[in-house]
């Protein structure tokens, strides 16, 4: 099978996200945890629970599921909407005195924002993936399989792909039923305020 002329940009966006959606963020969490940043805190807390749809991503794919391409767009969106929705979040940060961790947080929420933007409209073409079986075989959308293959050898060699993607679909479901009841109910009571907890 003849590789498509756009494969070494793929996975160079799988590094990228590795670096900014879980070396940094974490590394930013501990420092924020270790300094007593309660902003930081909880913005990065928010960011977690929002990107564990990337997480699902991954293991969609390994299960050979098109819906994947569906939640890899979706988590690509609700990244920076999570990390510039919150008012209070935003204003504590922004009035906080100036200092290495806040350069380094805001420094980091402006490049995930780019990237996933970018990101977003790189992988848009690829939405085609999720809707049709067909498409879904061939090797424009087979590339993005890649290195969740390559994860699961690494990680789950001894687990077979379609119990990875059962257990997948399960927290797809569980995802989108909290964030349904999120934005129906909790949000609708207190807004863009975070301080509620």
């Amino acid at each position: 099978m003849e590789q498509p002329w756009f494969r070494p940009f793929v996975w160079i966006d799988y590094r990228l996200a590795i670096l900014f959606t879980v070396i940094i963020p974490l590394i930013l969490l501990i420092w924020a945890f270790v300094q007593k940043v309660d902003s930081i805190q909880r913005l990065l807390t928010i960011y977690w629970r929002v990107s564990s749809l990337l997480a699902i991503t991954i293991y969609l794919m390994i299960g050979g599921f098109g819906v994947s391409f569906i939640s890899g767009l979706m988590a690509r969106i609700l990244i920076p909407v999570s990390l510039w929705f919150w008012v209070d979040l935003n204003d504590e940060i922004e009035y906080q005195s100036s200092g290495l961790l806040k350069l380094a947080f805001t420094s980091w929420r402006w490049a995930i924002t780019v990237y996933c933007i970018l990101g977003t409209i790189a992988f848009a073409p690829f939405l085609g993936c999720a809707f049709s079986a067909n498409a879904f075989k061939t090797p424009d959308c087979q590339v993005w399989l890649q290195a969740p293959l390559m994860f699961k050898e690494y990680f789950h060699a001894n687990s077979k792909p379609a119990f990875l993607g059962f257990l997948a679909i399960i927290s797809l479901v569980i995802y989108v039923v909290y964030l349904s009841y999120f934005i129906l109910i909790k949000l609708g009571k207190r807004g863009r305020s975070a301080s509620q907890q």
